[in-house]
């Protein structure tokens, strides 16, 4: 009687390791499949962009060096570029090897003033404008913070980069 006793107790527990490995074993895989996005657990084909050859720091990204590729790795950080249309024009920041997706991260927009040419210097105060020439100290994209010297009168003065290539200079 003992025997059987002890039989069916085993028997249990085995059963009871099986059904836990199996809840393991879902849980897992559900973790996965967490992890994959939306559109991985629907079933949805995930796309990244990838140079077609190498692409060096300073170089304009242009729609005819990349190309979209389906993602089939279900590990791949998040972060990187999807569309072509997304990060068409802009500048790496960064070495982009050729086959390897593209992280965000190492794009910026390409500057609106550059460094020693000649820029529009505007100061606003209620009606009163001033309009005069300048020359920027720094490369810089719209709306970054520069530093630019007025040509006439030789003064450095502070200014945010307007979306016409000029700066609107900041009241003191």
């Amino acid at each position: 009687m003992m025997f059987r006793l002890l039989q069916s107790r085993q028997k249990k527990a085995r059963a009871d390791r099986a059904r836990g490995l199996f809840v393991v074993l879902v849980l897992a895989l559900a973790g996965l499949t967490g992890g994959l996005g939306t559109a991985q657990a629907s079933g949805e084909a995930r796309f990244a962009v990838v140079p077609k050859r190498t692409i060096y720091p300073g170089e304009q990204l242009d729609a005819a060096q990349l190309e979209e590729v389906e993602v089939t790795n279900p590990n791949i950080a998040p972060g990187y570029a999807e569309e072509i249309a997304a990060v068409n024009g802009l500048i790496t920041k960064k070495t982009l090897l050729a086959g390897r997706i593209i992280p965000v991260s190492s794009l910026r927009e390409p500057f609106a003033v550059s460094r020693g040419k000649t820029v529009r210097l505007v100061f606003q105060n209620g009606p009163l404008i001033i309009s005069a020439s300048g020359t920027p100290l720094e490369d810089a994209s719209v709306g970054d913070l520069i530093k630019v010297r007025n040509m006439d009168s030789g003064v450095i003065v502070s200014g945010t980069v307007m979306g016409d290539h000029s700066v609107h200079v900041v009241a003191k």
